[in-house]
């Protein structure tokens, strides 16, 4: 049952702060929230455990992962449930989280994955946090009616938001979505937070290069990454694609024109939008966008969709592209290169506008979801 957040509610975290159990997985985004936000919650007293669905995360992702003091990881080897064959499997993760929650005993249950929220029987709280759902995918990047694949998961997560006590979404514009979408309350807005990589003297003085980039989960349909590789045939520079191309369930993608460089840690990806005047992310789908926080954070020149959750975020601060067009898009990045000056100014906006998508927001944001559903407060009836 969903419990709105009232006023009241909205206090800061008991002395005493929660025990957080909080799923994640290795194969995006997810991946990076999860551990920033367990990062910061272990920092400040918080016991925090990291329970890992779906693929086993990579030796510096494992890395990461430990040389958090006070987290717990525990790769559990059950499938992801938009991985999952079937039904049943969702439903034998879900009941094994259960067990895992019941022997661990969390003040709260943070899931990244709500669906699981309908089967586990949790005893305690449930945070879900909408990253993003198939229903919306197919809406924004195939249209019509969705094949029965779809039809049954998205049940599923419709039946795991209404057994979570809170939804929570990383913007406006898909919190709305998913209340359209799954008959729900609109989810509770906390926007993501990154921590921002700094530049040595070295790499300032170097200055930025020539060429464009863009990262995050190539193989997904949604990233429209087809859009840049055709512009990237149009430039007579490169264009570089970090990311992998082939995703958990075997779909591949293949770039003839950008540079793939394949799958690449988290410095790595700094590197690059150290060197970079321009970042471009072009999808059709995209509920908020860390590789953009993170390409803002390192002053990238922001070339973005025109869509919903990147003009609530980054209007302002970036420059929009028709999700759909090639040829202009290859005319805006041309010009951004051929106008450093223009790039620079852009690329300082884009930073400037990023300081509003922290650490300590998003942290002290969720701090006060746990609170309201651990601290529940009873709305009086007034006459």
């Amino acid at each position: 049952m969903l419990l709105p957040l009232t006023s009241a509610q909205k206090k800061p975290p008991p002395a005493e702060p929660p025990y957080v159990l909080m799923t994640a997985d290795s194969v995006g985004g997810v991946w990076t929230y999860a551990l920033d936000l367990a990062r910061e919650l272990a920092g400040q007293g918080t016991r925090v455990t990291l329970a890992v669905l779906g693929p086993s995360p990579h030796p510096d992702q494992v890395a990461a992962a430990v040389a958090v003091d006070g987290l717990e990881l525990i790769d559990t080897g059950l499938p992801l449930d938009w991985t999952a064959p079937d039904e049943a499997a969702v439903r034998r993760t879900a009941e094994a989280l259960g067990d895992l929650a019941a022997r661990l005993g969390p003040d709260v249950v943070h899931l990244n994955s709500p669906a699981l929220a309908a089967d586990a029987g949790f005893t305690m709280s449930v945070v879900g946090v909408c990253h993003s759902c198939m229903a919306s995918w197919w809406a924004a990047v195939r249209g019509g009616e969705m094949p029965e694949d779809f039809r049954w998961r998205t049940e599923l997560l419709r039946r795991g938001y209404q057994a979570c006590d809170v939804l929570v979404a990383p913007s406006a514009a898909f919190a709305d979505t998913t209340a359209d979408l799954y008959g729900v309350a609109p989810p509770v807005v906390v926007r993501n937070g990154r921590y921002a990589h700094k530049m040595g003297p070295r790499r300032v003085a170097m200055g930025r290069e020539r060429f464009v980039f863009t990262a995050g989960r190539l193989w997904d349909s949604g990233k429209n990454v087809e859009l840049l590789d055709a512009a990237a045939k149009l430039l007579d520079v490169p264009v570089f694609a970090a990311g992998p191309l082939e995703s958990p369930t075997g779909h591949r993608v293949g770039l003839a024109h950008a540079r793939a460089l394949g799958r690449l840690d988290g410095t790595s990806v700094a590197d690059w939008m150290a060197r970079a005047p321009v970042f471009a992310s072009l999808p059709l789908y995209e509920p908020f966008g860390l590789t953009v926080l993170e390409a803002a954070q390192a002053g990238c020149a922001l070339v973005l969709s025109d869509i919903a959750s990147f003009r609530e975020l980054w209007d302002g601060a970036a420059i929009f592209a028709d999700p759909g067009d090639a040829g202009a898009l290859a005319a805006t990045l041309r010009r951004l290169l051929d106008d450093p000056l223009e790039a620079r100014r852009l690329g300082t906006t884009a930073r400037r506008r990023s300081a509003r998508y922290d650490m300590d927001r998003l942290t002290a944001g969720m701090l006060d979801v746990y609170w309201s559903v651990t601290h529940p407060v009873r709305s009086e009836v007034i006459a």
